[in-house]
């Protein structure tokens, strides 16, 4: 469907989903754009977002972590069906949602995301759909909320690389903006798991994956490798940072209309 389409298009209901240490209020360019299209928006907040009231460090598990999506999706009326459209981690929650709720995912949508069908399953898992950011030395905050004998309950990207490894594109009012909301995520984002070992059943879900050439959080190579283990229906190509909901939102908009 075109951007520029007639009054007689479908619209739809996209179910926008961010990343670590993000929230609902990065699409906040992206929001406007699909609703003055005549699309309906809702924006998840996951555990420990900024909007969410949930302290990071007490999450203590990923289905903990991504229950909001899940119960939005779950009290969906029977008939409905969403567009998820997943950022970074995000991509995690989304494929999680489909192993759920195949029956009410229109089409599922990765943007620079872990798109990874069982989660961090597999080495392979680990080195595609986690960043790799050792090249920059110490850049994240770690908080022991259960003790230092014991494994670190939220990460958080460090003030001085959240540009640099984020928004090295976007305009320095998201980048402020950023840097007010930001929030550490929970670390049991890093263990997460799903599904029983079968795809049959969110392979029936079709899948975008938008990629960022100029990403230093998922790297282009990583993008890529997610995609060729696990080739989704259309891949779109973006030249962006990691962020193109500040750094090409008109852009990034219009490849989602076009891949509906």
């Amino acid at each position: 469907m075109a951007a520029g389409g007639d009054a007689t298009e479908i619209k739809e209901h996209f179910v926008l989903v961010h990343g670590a240490g993000h929230g609902a209020w990065c699409w906040f360019r992206i929001l406007p754009l699909l609703r003055g299209h005549g699309h309906r928006v809702s924006c998840v907040d996951l555990a420990g977002a900024a909007g969410s009231r949930v302290d990071p460090g007490t999450v203590r598990s990923f289905d903990e972590y991504t229950a909001p999506l899940v119960d939005l999706l779950a009290a969906l009326p029977d008939d409905e069906k969403v567009i998820l459209v997943g950022h970074s981690a995000g991509g995690l929650s989304v494929t999680h949602a489909m192993h759920l709720f195949s029956d009410r995912i229109k089409q599922a949508i990765f943007i620079a995301a872990a798109m990874l069908p069982f989660g961090f399953e597999t080495e392979e898992d680990i080195k595609d759909g986690k960043p790799d950011l050792s090249e920059l030395g110490d850049v994240f905050d770690l908080a022991f909320g259960l003790g230092l004998d014991h494994p670190p309950t939220s990460v958080g990207l460090r003030a001085e690389f959240q540009h640099r490894i984020l928004y090295q594109q976007s305009p320095q009012e998201d980048c402020a903006l950023a840097s007010i909301l930001l929030r550490p995520w929970p670390a049991a984002l890093s263990a997460a798991r799903f599904g029983s070992g079968d795809r049959s059943t969110i392979d029936e879900v079709r899948r975008v994956y938008i990629t960022t050439a100029k990403d230093t959080m998922v790297k282009l190579e990583q993008q890529e490798g997610m995609i060729r283990r696990w080739p989704p229906s259309e891949v779109v190509a973006m030249d962006t940072d990691h962020s193109p909901f500040f750094s090409a939102p008109e852009q990034l908009f219009q490849l989602i209309l076009k891949s509906l």
